[in-house]
């Protein structure tokens, strides 16, 4: 029998699998078994100041940040909601308001 990971969000063991999603009948939350898995695997990013992130968390921008094959400029101060963690050199992916889908890396965003 496979053991399930307990909910992130609280903490119950009541978890189920759905297809590649893990789901809290308490809760009511979902997450991939993926992420599931590289949280367990002690995937642990922080922010600027040295604040632990997690998914979905609100971040803001500490430093102008060129946006890579355009002219455009991701200002200081510009919030980025619901972040996703991955693993790599840019590892947040997030929708930034006005310049859509993008990575970033979390040296230069600080926690709400």
């Amino acid at each position: 029998m496979q053991t399930l990971p307990a909910c992130p969000n609280c903490q119950a063991e009541y978890t189920y699998q759905d297809g590649e999603l893990l789901l809290c009948p308490a809760c009511g939350h979902q997450w991939s078994a993926t992420e599931s898995a590289a949280s367990e695997q002690g995937l642990q990013i922080r922010d600027s100041a040295g604040n632990l992130l997690q998914d979905g968390d609100t971040v803001t921008v500490i430093k102008d940040l060129k946006v890579k094959g355009s002219s455009a400029v991701v200002k200081i101060g510009t919030k980025v909601k619901n972040i996703r963690l991955v693993s790599g050199d840019h590892d947040i992916d997030c929708k930034i308001d006005g310049f859509g889908a993008m990575s970033l890396k979390s040296e230069f965003v600080r926690k709400v």
